[in-house]
């Protein structure tokens, strides 16, 4: 999901571009620089998963004027990296959908908030939580972290995003939860089954390329 319009007020949209910039921030200071030029295995997952996003971005479908809704796909990719990284190639991606001419430049940092940061701060949050509950069941982590995560970051981010819309005015609140907030279990489904079916396969072929994952916790 996503918008492709100005929708926000200049108060939001100074807000949203504040918050973006100090996650942003954080996800540069967080990231390993001296391992990720070393490793570069992890060099192509970031900037293969930046440009396979950027693309499958392109596949959206629209629901009201401004308003656009596609897969995700973050909550794999911060499983794969780490969220830091995660959230650097997701910008990367928003930026091939910007030349594109999918969306604006102008809603650059609310997208960036909305499509990649919160998945993936969230997806993080539930990845830190199964590892302290300290499960030892591989399953647990294929469950809560691909297809649970995934769906429940989708959530997060299309409510935020109707509290947004609905708090500048854009759309009234009945309006949202007749056109969008109701399908907004429609759109969990299938991003949970895209990301837990893509995390089962890279634990089972390429266990070494999901870098959340605690191997030896489930042996």
């Amino acid at each position: 999901m996503g918008m492709t319009d100005n929708l926000l007020s200049t108060s939001q949209w100074l807000i949203t571009a504040v918050l973006f910039v100090v996650i942003l921030l954080l996800a540069l200071r967080t990231v390993d620089w001296a391992a990720f030029r070393n490793d570069n295995a992890l060099q192509h997952s970031f900037f293969g998963a930046a440009v396979v996003l950027g693309f499958v971005w392109q596949l959206r479908a629209g629901i009201s004027p401004g308003l656009a809704i596609h897969i995700f796909g973050v909550t794999v990719i911060t499983l794969m990296l780490g969220w830091a990284l995660a959230v650097l190639s997701g910008l990367l991606a928003l930026v091939i959908t910007v030349i594109t001419g999918r969306e604006p430049v102008l809603m650059f940092a609310a997208n960036g908030l909305i499509t990649v940061m919160v998945p993936a701060l969230v997806s993080h949050a539930i990845m830190r939580w199964e590892r302290r509950r300290n499960f030892r069941n591989f399953f647990a982590y294929i469950f809560f972290c691909g297809f649970f995560g995934a769906g429940l970051s989708v959530a997060v981010a299309g409510v935020i995003m109707c509290l947004m819309l609905w708090i500048s005015g854009t759309y009234g609140f009945d309006e949202l939860v007749h056109e969008y907030l109701r399908y907004l279990p429609l759109f969990m489904i299938p991003e949970g089954f895209i990301n837990g079916t893509f995390v089962t396969g890279l634990m089972v072929f390429h266990p070494d390329r999901l870098k959340t994952l605690d191997q030896s916790r489930y042996r």
